[in-house]
């Protein structure tokens, strides 16, 4: 006879369908995928109404020629919230439905493939605009995206889609126990090699540029007080576009910071169910919120473009007022 111990031994997790799905033996199951839902629903409308509000405040065929970088990003980064959420809403509502993980095998991989490509490109995204105000602070250099800014979109997308292909060829999406990224078993590696270790680098990275950036506009503020004339208004408008830029930075670093903590934390623990159930609690409203945190940049932006724009409206009519009296 063989005893149960034995056979607990020799029982070998082979993906991760075999784990069993997080949160339904400590009745964390309902709490988890109805706050996903309801995230995800609320930043699924927030990304719509930023592309639609951004293309009917602006002519569409000026995006590449009069758009700001700021306002083609907004729309850039809305777009892959946009695809992002309705991936997961789809996966989040079947799981909840089922009670059980994703399937077909091939549907779970995809989500999984799809929040990778997204999620990785919305970061490097962000590292390219804090490159960006950085040397623009520092350096008074403006990089540019390149025509139809192909530069930036080529590194965000195509970095992430090579890596995730090559991940999807090695089957490594699947399960991971809330919804479906990397497989709690099979991509463990693919996790580190294309989540764990790459995100948590850029995003330090960006986390620096944006503080030493933080302190350069700071201190260009105060410096620019005690000046009059065209280099005040020059030095005025580094630093509108840097605090905007700089705005996306903030936010990808609350959307993502608590996934990239809960990937550094599973590399030292067996099993995914040992992640503080805290830290998966952020991960499900914090990364579900993209939309809504992109509307909010979007109405702060342009709010602060229409004051800045009365505002030169205003100082233009009244210098001709006193050209005239005098």
């Amino acid at each position: 006879m063989v005893s149960d111990n034995s056979m607990q031994t020799a029982m070998v997790f082979k993906d991760g369908y075999d784990i069993p799905l997080y949160g339904l033996d400590t009745g964390m199951f309902y709490y988890i995928h109805v706050t996903a839902i309801v995230c995800l629903t609320a930043s699924l409308i927030c990304a719509l109404f930023t592309i639609v509000s951004s293309f009917w405040s602006q002519k569409a065929g000026e995006f590449y020629t009069k758009w700001s970088k700021g306002n083609r990003l907004v729309v850039y980064m809305s777009i892959c919230d946009l695809l992002l959420n309705i991936s997961l809403l789809v996966n989040h509502l079947q799981i909840l439905i089922t009670k059980a993980h994703s399937r077909p095998k091939e549907l779970c991989a995809f989500v999984g493939f799809i929040t990778t490509e997204f999620m990785v490109a919305q970061i490097l995204m962000v590292n390219v605009v804090a490159i960006n105000v950085f040397t623009t602070m520092f350096c008074n250099t403006n990089i540019s995206f390149g025509k139809f800014d192909c530069g930036i979109l080529l590194w965000s997308f195509g970095v992430p889609f090579i890596g995730a292909s090559i991940a999807a060829i090695l089957e490594q999406f699947g399960p991971m126990g809330i919804a479906c990224l990397f497989d709690a078993v099979k991509g463990r590696v693919a996790a580190v090699l294309l989540n764990t270790i790459p995100v948590a680098a850029i995003m330090v990275f960006n986390v620096l540029l944006y503080i030493l950036t933080f302190i350069k506009i700071r201190m260009d503020e105060w410096s620019m007080r005690q000046r009059l004339g065209n280099m005040g208004s020059r030095v005025d408008r580094h630093i509108r576009a840097a605090r905007n830029m700089s705005m996306f930075v903030v936010a990808i670093f609350v959307q993502w910071s608590s996934l990239v903590l809960t990937g550094v934390w599973a590399l030292f623990v067996d099993n995914v169910k040992d992640v503080p159930a805290v830290l998966n609690s952020l991960v499900v409203v914090f990364t579900n919120l993209g939309g809504v945190l992109n509307l909010i940049i979007y109405l702060v932006v342009y709010k602060k473009n229409r004051i800045h724009v009365q505002g030169t409206a205003q100082t233009t009519t009244s210098q001709r007022l006193q050209q005239s009296t005098y």
